[in-house]
């Protein structure tokens, strides 16, 4: 599987898309200025169930640079994993409590969750929070444990040569900042099972140049009145970051190269975290008011707080939004059709030029665009007729209210 070589389009993506012009709205009539990027993968299965990938890309691009947002979350959550399975302590799991100690002008460190049952946090408990709602700080604490250097060096190793995850998200540090992390340790009461000192990343990354914008709103909420510089700033390009979710649900269809140091039961646990709803989770708990069913839906429900996923509808998937760029890489699975498919898509939705205030174009044009690129996919997939259908056995939970295990 290659993650640098591929078309710039293709005839059918790009003939299915042009057939529905119409409800891809604005996005579609003008793909370039929306710096429209999308990838879809079609699944076919042999007598043996073993997967076989047929890419399709439209306007996928290495020069197209996108914010990848909190989609670098899921490299995060299996990179925390397989450095876990990597340590071989006997004791220590994604269970273990994971304490995270101060680091002077960045944070406090982390000593209690208060969202988990335990009132302790883990790395599991992070994984979750990360799925569930995008949550950041969880996304930082993995980060710090993973390390700058680490973190991309296994990515590069891995074939993302164009990865750079250079910093923390949600918070206004520098550059330097975020090359420490801080010093963590896992512990099972008073005992210490492992340890590890704060560190400091001296990676060289190589030198780009990506702009957005005419102007931006700081982390102060003053604007700036330039173009905004994404130079420093993560980049996951997403030809990469659907090759991680593929080799996340098919790890024995990738080569030893691409695959995650991930034992079955971490991938169960992946699957059930990737696709439970807010609402079905009860540790943590969140407000159904505020974490509505499809809230990191983007694909095929747009995340509409009035939508409802039937229940033979499964998504697992990881949205990323921020500064106009709004992203989604899923795979997508209808039980009672025995539909399956991988869809990647990233659309810059920001017309006015000016980042920071993009909520407005998100929910107006971006969601509404991802929500029909999901629906025109899904509904081609479903009416496909496939020579063997798909065991999907291991993608549906035995029990929707109890998948916190």
């Amino acid at each position: 599987m290659q993650t640098q070589h591929y078309p710039a389009t293709d005839n059918f993506l790009e003939a299915l898309l042009k057939s529905q012009k119409s409800r891809l709205g604005a996005v579609f009539s003008d793909p370039s200025t929306y710096r429209l990027q999308v990838i879809f993968t079609r699944i076919d299965r042999d007598g043996q169930q073993r997967p076989h990938f047929t890419d399709y890309y439209y306007g996928v691009s290495p020069d197209t640079y996108f914010y990848p947002a909190s989609t670098v979350k899921l490299p995060a959550v299996a990179l925390a994993l397989e450095k876990l399975n990597d340590l071989q302590v006997p004791g220590l799991d994604r269970d273990t409590p994971f304490f995270t100690a101060p680091l002077p002008d960045v944070n406090t460190g982390v000593r209690h969750d208060h969202s988990a049952a335990s009132g302790l946090p883990s790395v599991a408990h992070y994984i979750k929070k990360i799925f569930l709602i995008s949550d950041n700080d969880a996304y930082n604490r993995l980060y710090e444990f993973i390390g700058q250097e680490p973190f991309n060096r296994r990515l590069w190793e891995m074939g993302y040569s164009q990865a750079q995850i250079r910093h923390r998200v949600g918070l206004p540090l520098y550059e330097e900042a975020n090359r420490h992390t801080n010093a963590v340790s896992f512990r099972e009461g008073n005992r210490i099972l492992y340890q590890q000192p704060a560190c400091c990343s001296s990676l060289e990354f190589s030198p780009r140049e990506d702009f957005a914008g005419n102007a931006w709103y700081n982390h102060l909420d003053h604007l700036e009145h330039q173009p905004m510089n994404f130079s420093h700033r993560n980049k996951l390009p997403l030809s990469d970051l659907h090759n991680i979710l593929r080799s996340i649900i098919f790890p024995e269809a990738v080569t030893n190269r691409q695959r995650f140091r991930l034992t079955g039961k971490d991938y169960l646990f992946l699957y059930r975290c990737m696709s439970q709803h807010p609402e079905e989770s009860t540790d943590p708990v969140y407000d159904p008011e505020q974490y509505y069913q499809a809230y990191t839906r983007f694909l095929l429900f747009g995340g509409d707080r009035n939508s409802r996923i039937p229940e033979h509808i499964r998504i697992f998937n990881k949205p990323g939004w921020a500064y106009g760029f709004l992203t989604d890489t899923a795979y997508i699975v209808d039980f009672t059709s025995k539909t399956e498919f991988l869809l990647s898509a990233s659309v810059f939705v920001n017309t006015t030029g000016v980042l920071g205030d993009d909520q407005p174009a998100f929910e107006k044009t971006g969601k509404p665009f991802l929500k029909a690129l999901g629906e025109i996919i899904y509904e081609s997939e479903v009416q496909r007729k496939k020579s063997i259908l798909p065991d999907l056995s291991r993608f549906e939970p035995n029990d929707k209210k109890t998948t916190d295990q």
